[in-house]
Parts: structure tokens; C-alpha cells; sequence
């Protein structure tokens, strides 16, 4: 902590960083800098026109380091979980996000993806675009979440099985059922069987029926067998659409080109993958 009041709030930056930190709020710079509330948002304000500051929240600020100056922020990574803690929800990196931090490289991610407990508004920090995705129910799938280091502390991430179910779940994140079959293709081998059946369970059953046909086709059929039991353990199955978007006007529809009967998935056109 800065104990000389009359630093500056630079010099406090500064001194942060020193210490390995890059987040703070509003009341603690008042507090310690000893100034007032207004002569700190002027300083903010001016910082922030140097590219030396940024405030993702109300209140909320992160200091960019010298080496992130011509990015406008440092990673999200370094301050996610600062920013979900003082939001007091629960969260997870996930979807694209979470499946290149699991070795899943094919494609370039441009949003870093967060999973939360309740509809937040996109944050645009520097290059970075931070979306996030509703998820109601997040106790539900807490054994699916794993702490991850980084350069500043820890974040939440979502592990292989359950990045896998929410590729199939949350369509506008997943960039297109070609995408999601490229992904699955690298993030397959990575995701444990038994853990996936037992997420399965928190899932809509389309959701588990696409995933289900999906990693059997790239042949992945043995971390699927348990989680098609539990399928089968919820009731009659209803015929789901392999990607809804195809069908969704029927009048334009192509034809079906397979109906796989395990999963009752309908099928128009078969994914690519991208090699």
C-alpha cells in the first residue's frame, strides 16, 4: 500500500503493478491516494486518455502495463476474475475461449467467452471484446469448472466436457456447426467420459443428442456410450435438428441427408471439418 498521500494516482499505478497487480476500485485509490472523489475521476479520466488505464465497470479500473500500451488493455485473463468477483457472480471462461486454453488452436478466437450467472453487457477493453453467455442454473455444473493460473492470480475455466456441452448449447458463441466439429475434432481426446455423462444431465436433451452424434462421428464413440446412457435413463427422445439454423425455414430447408437413429439427430448437411 502507497503510504505517502500525496502520490499521485500514475505513481499508484505504478506501485500496483510493482506488486503483481493490475485491478483496483475507486474507493481504494480515494482512500489511500488521501484526495478526494472528484480530483480521482479527473486523474482517471486522464489516464485513461493515455492509454496508461482502463474501467471495464463502474468503479472498477485496471492499470495497462507499458507492454500492453498499444493493445489499449492488458488480457482479460489478468483481470477477469477481479471483475466477476466484485460483480459477486459466478462465472467461467468458456466455450471457443475455454476450448483454446484446453489445446484447441484450428481457430483463431476473437472473443473471450464468459459463462455468468446473470445477462451482463459486452465489455470492449483495448482489442479485446469480453461476451458473456447466461447460464441460470451454475451450481448445477460446478464440477465442470476448473481454476487455471495466470499471469495475476487464478480464473475460473470451463473443463473439456463441459466446454464440449456448451458448444452445442450456446450457437451464437460456437461460430457454426463447422466450427464447433473443428474444435471438437482437437478438444475430443481431452474430454473425460464419465464427467461428460454426468454434466449431460444439467443439459437440454437436444443439446446432449447433438453433442452425442457429433463426437460420434469423429470417432470419439467411446466417451459417448455412458452419456447416451443417461440419455436414455430421461425419457422418450424427440427428433432434433443437428444445426437448427438449416431448418428453421422450411420453405428453404435442404433435404435430410442422414437421420441418426442413436442420437435421433437430423442431419441436412454432414459438418466439416477443418483440416
Amino acid at each position: 500500500m502507497i503510504r505517502d498521500r500525496r502520490a499521485s494516482l500514475a505513481e499508484y499505478l505504478t506501485e500496483l503493478q510493482s506488486k503483481g497487480r493490475v485491478v483496483f476500485d475507486a474507493k481504494e485509490a480515494v482512500e489511500t491516494l488521501g484526495t478526494n472523489r472528484g480530483a480521482f475521476l479527473d486523474a482517471a479520466q486522464r489516464l485513461q486518455k493515455r492509454s496508461r488505464l482502463i474501467s471495464p465497470r463502474k468503479g472498477f479500473y485496471v492499470a495497462v502495463p507499458p507492454q500492453f500500451a498499444s493493445w489499449g488493455a492488458p488480457p482479460p485473463s489478468w483481470y477477469v476474475d477481479a471483475l466477476m468477483r466484485r460483480e459477486r457472480q459466478p462465472y467461467y471462461v468458456g466455450l471457443l475461449k475455454a476450448a483454446e486454453l484446453h489445446g484447441a488452436t484450428h481457430q483463431a478466437v476473437m472473443e473471450f467467452q464468459v459463462v455468468a450467472g446473470k445477462r451482463m453487457p459486452r465489455i470492449r477493453a483495448g482489442r479485446s471484446l469480453i461476451v458473456f453467455y447466461y447460464r441460470k442454473e451454475m451450481a448445477a455444473i460446478v464440477d465442470g469448472v476448473e481454476d487455471t493460473k495466470t499471469d495475476t492470480g487464478r480464473m475460473k475455466v470451463s473443463s473439456p466436457a463441459l466446454t464440449a456441452l456448451d458448444l452445442m448449447r450456446y450457437g451464437k458463441g460456437s461460430a457454426g456447426i463447422d466450427n464447433v466439429a473443428t474444435v471438437l475434432s482437437d478438444l475430443g481426446s481431452r474430454v473425460d467420459g464419465d464427467q461428460l455423462a454426468f454434466l449431460s444431465l444439467r443439459f437440454e436433451k437436444p443439446v446432449v443428442q447433438r453433442l452425442g452424434y457429433m463426437l460420434d462421428i469423429l470417432d470419439r464413440r467411446s466417451i459417448t456410450q455412458r452419456m447416451h446412457e443417461m440419455l436414455m435413463s430421461r425419457g422418450k427422445l424427440p427428433w432434433t435438428e443437428l444445426d437448427r439454423g438449416e431448418a428453421r425455414d422450411p420453405l428453404f430447408a435442404p433435404d435430410p441427408v442422414e437421420r441418426d437413429r442413436r442420437w435421433r439427430v437430423v442431419v441436412r448437411r454432414p459438418p466439416e471439418v477443418d483440416e
